[in-house]
């Protein structure tokens, strides 16, 4: 059962956004960024492991992979006690639990290939703050706004470009272990902030079944897998770039590590900047449309780095024109969830959802260091990437078009559509 709601679907009624949501919203988003930062700390350093430990192309592909994996299959139980506890009290704890694998890497955790994935594994913890803040946000706006905020929300996931940005230079200043303390203190900070400012919305749906029903009624939803099959390419495609783009550019275009950092830092920004755009677009033009634009963009731009252009002008352009794509693509997934979706269930959806896409950012690493080990090439890769790009197309203007149509879950803001209940 779930206690009664103020509308429906949950939200403020009548399409009022209090004041106190935009401050949730910030807060949660500076959580989000801040715990993706700190599950992103090895990604920057994985060419320096590399050499340092003599890693094969595999075992470097797999130290980046983990905390990915980790972190996603995680946000399925972590999106359910979100349902049932609310993002008030799991937030803080996510982030406080984050610190204990941040500061084991930083100390003495980065000495072997075992302790490092050791590590990176407990860092996966820092990846499930996603299931925690969507259902957190989600509650405190209308419908008709949602897209917006969970667009906004999503902005969090540039905590990657932080970690981008600043491991590698701030080891060259300090030692292996300066960027793990100082994430380590910011992330005691908010842990600390968000346990004594942090709120649910009022009238939040708390579910009272137990956690088993309630993943089976999420397996039940049609949205569920819609959205993670899209999620999958869209996020994992964001995540796959985020982790292996500063090998695949110093591997394949002979970057220095700083030079490499800074190219994935940019591709991570845009990609950040677009989302929430994604999010604003999708309230007005509806989330299949925008997710059908992005997922063209994806194609094209994957068919021409199949060719290993050079980066200036051809390569540059279409890693840029990929990671707004993905970025616009991943706050059009969840505007859809956030239709569709009832109120009750936002945390389980978001958490399988949120799974699927990390999960879909697992496996590209390990395929392309496979791929450079056994051809010593990427084309191959990126021909991967665009076939599977396409079948989601195919996907998303088929079957999901389908559902949205009979649900009216996507016609733009302001005009009639059904309520998320009725999908079930």
């Amino acid at each position: 059962m779930v206690q009664p709601l103020k509308s429906e679907r949950g939200g403020p009624p009548g399409g009022a956004v209090p004041g106190r949501a935009w401050l949730m919203l910030a807060l949660a988003t500076v959580g989000f960024a801040v715990n993706f930062w700190a599950w992103a700390l090895l990604s920057p350093l994985a060419p320096r492991l590399k050499d340092s430990l003599e890693l094969s192309s595999f075992e470097q592909s797999l130290l980046v992979a983990v905390p990915v994996v980790v972190g996603s299959l995680g946000r399925i139980p972590v999106g359910a006690l979100t349902d049932r506890f609310g993002g008030r009290v799991v937030f803080p704890i996510v982030s406080a639990a984050t610190i204990v694998p941040v500061l084991y890497l930083g100390l003495v955790g980065h000495s072997s290939l075992a302790a490092l994935l050791i590590g990176g594994f407990f860092l996966g913890i820092g990846g499930t703050a996603f299931a925690v803040g969507v259902p957190l946000v989600n509650a405190w706006f209308p419908p008709e706004r949602r897209g917006l905020a969970v667009g906004v929300f999503g902005a969090g996931m540039g905590g990657t470009a932080i970690s981008a940005l600043t491991t590698v230079k701030l080891v060259d200043v300090g030692s292996m272990s300066t960027p793990f303390l100082i994430t380590a203190g910011v992330l005691a900070v908010y842990a600390v902030t968000a346990a004594l400012v942090l709120r649910d919305a009022p009238g939040r749906s708390v579910p009272t079944e137990p956690l088993s029903r309630r993943l089976a009624a999420t397996a039940r939803l049609p949205v569920t897998w819609q959205a993670s099959a899209l999620y999958a390419v869209a996020f994992g495609g964001y995540v796959a770039f985020s982790v292996y783009l500063p090998t695949y550019l110093r591997t394949g275009y002979d970057l220095t590590q700083a030079d490499a950092a800074n190219r994935m830092a940019g591709f991570v920004l845009l990609a950040v900047a677009m989302r929430p755009f994604g999010g604003w677009l999708s309230d007005r033009a509806g989330p299949v449309r925008v997710l059908a634009g992005s997922l063209a963009v994806v194609v094209a731009g994957a068919v021409a780095q199949a060719f290993t252009p050079a980066l200036a002008p051809v390569g540059t352009l279409a890693f840029l024109a990929m990671a707004a794509a993905l970025g616009a693509g991943s706050g059009a997934t969840f505007a859809l969830v956030s239709r569709l979706t009832p109120a009750g269930q936002v945390g389980s959806v978001t958490g399988v959802v949120g799974a699927a896409g990390g999960l879909g950012g697992f496996l590209p690493p390990l395929v392309m260091g496979s791929l450079y080990g056994a051809f010593g090439t990427y084309a191959i890769g990126f021909a991967l990437l665009a076939v599977v790009a396409a079948a989601a197309l195919a996907y998303t203007l088929t079957a999901v078009r389908a559902a949205t149509r009979t649900a009216g879950a996507d016609a733009p803001a302001g005009r009639p559509r059904r309520t998320a209940g009725t999908t079930a």
